[in-house]
């Protein structure tokens, strides 16, 4: 099968989590469903195993194309996945001060609407760079693309179901074909335009400080009742899974 078919296919498995996250009954529950915290652990698995590596690697990158030695170049790698997380952290800030001052004026456990389609359009960039990266990421292998996918729509499954319990009525109405729109787009680009690779690197910093913030606002706030032993679970399976592709691959 093309592997442009297969990263289409792909691409669709991301839109029908979009879609379809709120008709996952069994995760809508207190506690914090298991599942979502397995999700949460593969992820966390994915950020420690394979976006950290991969800034490292992009730090040299920066520094043939730039002229900066190493420290700096690799700082700068950083300094954009900084930018990532900062980014998504004022935006759930946002959100939160904004349910916060609805709840006190209107008695309305929702954000205001343009606080939360901003939330929303940051949300799209983020799909967009990772439905693009299925067809430019730095491990090509039929292997690294198996496991960039599995994280990826693990990931989806926990940040979707938090940005709907934000607002359901607009996300089921009008964000969820968002977020489809934007992951179908940003396959298309990466069909379509090939980025130089200096500009490449850029995006996986972007994207990796932003799934780090994701991760760790699902699963760290205390009101979020997570589970432990799902999440280590799907940490420790991930980390062997990546840990002997990588051996096999030796």
């Amino acid at each position: 099968m093309p592997m442009t078919l297969i990263t289409l296919l792909m691409a669709f498995a991301f839109c029908a989590v979009h879609l379809f996250v709120g008709q996952l009954r069994f995760l809508d529950r207190n506690p914090r469903s298991r599942w979502l915290s397995f999700a949460g652990g593969v992820a966390v698995g994915y950020v420690f195993l394979h976006i950290l590596p991969e800034l490292a690697a992009h730090s040299k990158t920066f520094e043939k194309a730039t002229g900066f030695d190493a420290t700096l170049a690799e700082e700068l790698v950083y300094a954009l996945a900084l930018a990532g997380l900062a980014l998504f952290y004022g935006l759930e800030r946002s959100l939160a001060i904004s349910r916060d001052r609805r709840m006190a004026t209107e008695g309305r456990d929702r954000p205001h609407h343009p606080v939360f389609w901003l939330h929303i359009g940051a949300s799209a960039l983020l799909v967009l760079l990772i439905a693009y990266l299925l067809n430019h990421r730095e491990d090509p292998t039929p292997a690294g693309l198996a496991l960039y996918f599995a994280a990826m729509m693990l990931h989806f499954v926990t940040a979707d179901f938090g940005t709907r319990s934000d607002h359901p009525e607009i996300y089921d109405a009008r964000g969820r074909w968002v977020l489809a729109a934007a992951t179908l787009g940003g396959w298309l680009l990466g069909i379509l335009v090939e980025l130089p690779e200096l500009v490449i690197g850029c995006l996986f910093a972007f994207v990796g400080g932003g799934i780090v913030l994701l991760v760790l606002k699902e699963e760290l706030p205390e009101d979020r009742k997570s589970f432990f032993f799902p999440f280590l679970a799907g940490a420790l399976l991930y980390a062997a899974l990546v840990l002997g592709e990588t051996y096999l691959a030796v």
